[in-house]
């Protein structure tokens, strides 16, 4: 399979539908952090619906992004990945059209199969159509132009919050996924593994699929019935017991969506627990980052999103420099470096309290992001890099599907778990703050029982003026006690992900590419 300089019209022609494609996936999810508050507030969501929301579209990624990535290897990258942005336009359609919280989270799942289909497609694209040797700057490239609109996207989705038109969010992908199918078709050529005629791992996918999704529900239902109802220990338990019964799939299938066989590499297997924690730590982060400036804070929607606008700056500059020192030196540095000083950054962020709103963002919320920002932009495109460098060619879809799952994995792990989390975290708070206020043991109930709205909970009616005050002060405090102690545990797996590359990553790039599988 013949590959093509980065700089050649083709190498740019895929450079430029990966990155526009891969873009619309990501956009979804930094814009989406910023505009819940005005989703719950319009769709009348509570909490959970919330979590819902992300973790529809996250959970069927997770679960078919890695039959994405062996179709794409089989039938075709550009077929699969066209197929792919078509369903995600439909999807996309249909979210922005949505009434209910309920028809918005059913129509995120059409998203989800999709992006499943369309995101290892990129990534593939570029590591079977660009020579070797640029490999390296193509996926930093990759990485520092997606970064920029993903991180771009919560500025989008602030202003179009605040206008009302947070719709727009989904309905912004249907032009941009019609000019990729366009160029794709005239202007791309199919790269295709003749050699690979593996079968499609169904049996897998039902397995990882319902496994996430009973996980997920067990989680996110734990702080309404507690550990011990049926909802929450089966849940999980059946949960875990299909994500076992998925190893010991892919351990005795011929055609396995994961091959359990490329862990016997130590550079994958690290780069992927690297990436979970990683990516389980920016997920948490960036969402409660969100939450608590525009529900406690008093940041409007547009001031949220631009306050992440430091972190895009970095990634753009670093992200595609850092890609090249990389392909010269090999990731290792990067890799310890990048998530330590992304685990900082948070944990600088977690010390926050109650603040004078954005007037005061420059001494308060401005240092963590700074940080935070450059040990992303330090990792992001090594990681890739390696990731991808560590198989053999007619694996670099399985391993892109394989590397997307776990970071998809990572985010529904946030939510589900952090989230819940989170609002037991918030429920023990705010018990503290109003065990010696003057409320009826009713008022009391219906006060905690508010929780499950996070930043967005309401006082319970027929209080006075007095009262309201005091229970949204009681309420602030409670999310802000909450809000520290989950970036704290942010940015423990910051410094978990780097530990990762302490302990795997020891071969310079050279000697991996010799390693490979």
């Amino acid at each position: 399979m013949a590959t093509v300089p980065f700089r050649s019209i083709q190498g740019k022609w895929v450079m430029a539908c990966t990155i526009m494609a891969s873009a619309m996936a990501f956009i979804d999810a930094t814009a989406l952090n910023v505009v819940l508050p005005s989703l719950q507030q319009h769709l009348k969501a509570s909490g959970p619906d919330l979590f819902w929301v992300l973790n529809a579209y996250l959970l069927l990624l997770a679960s078919l992004i890695l039959i994405g990535g062996t179709l794409g290897d089989r039938l075709g990258r550009k077929k699969v990945f066209m197929i792919g942005i078509f369903i995600f336009i439909l999807g996309s359609t249909a979210c922005g059209f949505s009434s209910t919280a309920t028809m918005l989270i059913i129509f995120r799942v059409i998203q989800g199969i999709g992006g499943a289909l369309m995101i290892p497609g990129s990534l593939s694209l570029i590591s079977s159509a660009i020579d070797e040797k640029e490999r390296g700057k193509a996926i930093g490239t990759w990485s520092a132009a997606t970064t920029l609109v993903t991180m771009g996207g919560p500025a989008l989705g602030g202003a179009l919050a605040d206008a009302g038109l947070w719709r727009y969010i989904f309905f912004i992908n249907v032009p941009i996924g019609v000019i990729v199918l366009f160029f794709l078709a005239t202007k791309v050529k199919e790269i295709k593994d003749e050699q690979n005629t593996q079968k499609v791992d169904f049996y897998g996918a039902i397995a990882i699929a319902f496994g996430l999704a009973l996980l997920t529900f067990g989680f996110l239902r734990l702080p309404a019935v507690g550990f011990g109802h049926i909802q929450g220990y089966g849940a999980i338990s059946a949960g875990i017991l299909l994500l076992f019964a998925f190893i010991i799939i892919e351990r005795k299938s011929s055609h396995p969506m994961m091959p359990l066989s490329l862990f016997s590499n130590s550079i994958f297997t690290g780069t992927n627990l690297l990436t979970f924690f990683l990516y389980a730590g920016l997920g948490a982060g960036m969402l409660f980052i969100s939450l608590n400036m525009v529900q406690v804070q008093g940041y409007t929607q547009l001031e949220s999103g631009l306050t992440f606008l430091p972190f895009t700056i970095f990634m753009v500059v670093n992200a595609r420099f850092a890609g090249s020192l990389a392909d010269k030196y090999g990731p290792r540095l990067f890799l310890i470096a990048g998530p330590f000083l992304a685990g900082l950054g948070l944990l600088l962020l977690s010390f926050i309290k109650q603040t004078n709103g954005p007037s005061a963002y420059w001494t308060t919320f401005l240092p963590g992001i700074l940080v935070f920002g450059f040990g992303m932009s330090l990792a992001v495109a090594p990681l890739t890099a390696a990731v991808m460098g560590s198989v053999s060619d007619h694996f670099t879809g399985t391993a892109s599907g394989i590397n997307n799952a776990i970071s998809r994995i990572a985010g529904v792990f946030a939510n589900a778990v952090l989230g819940s989390m989170a609002v037991l975290l918030f429920s023990a708070a705010l018990q503290n703050e109003i065990k010696e206020l003057p409320f009826s043991p009713q008022q009391k109930q219906a006060i905690i029982a508010q929780t499950s709205n996070l930043g967005n909970a309401k006082v319970p009616a027929g209080l006075t003026a007095i009262q309201e005050k005091k229970i949204l002060a009681a309420y602030h405090a409670g999310f802000i006690d909450a809000y520290g102690k989950i970036m704290k545990i942010s940015a423990g797996l910051g410094f978990l992900a780097a530990l990762m590359a302490v302990v795997f990553i020891k071969k310079t790039n050279k000697r991996l590419k010799a390693d490979r599988i």
